[in-house]
């Protein structure tokens, strides 16, 4: 799977405020995600990412 900044990611655990998706803000051997449901920034690896990934959705050029 191809991982860009500004997609949106659905997980198959949810985060504590009960939302699955999370936003790209950083791609590297590490990710910056944001929880879409309460704005939660977290550095998570990308091995877990890759691992736990439902879907994603590209982010929508304007």
């Amino acid at each position: 799977m191809e991982y860009n900044v500004g997609d949106i990611v659905t997980l198959k655990k949810p985060h504590p405020c009960k939302s699955y998706d999370w936003e790209i803000m950083r791609v590297g051997a590490d990710f910056r995600l944001k929880c879409m449901g309460c704005g939660h920034q977290i550095m998570i690896s990308r091995k877990l990412v890759e691992k736990n990934t439902k879907k994603i959705r590209k982010k929508l050029d304007n």
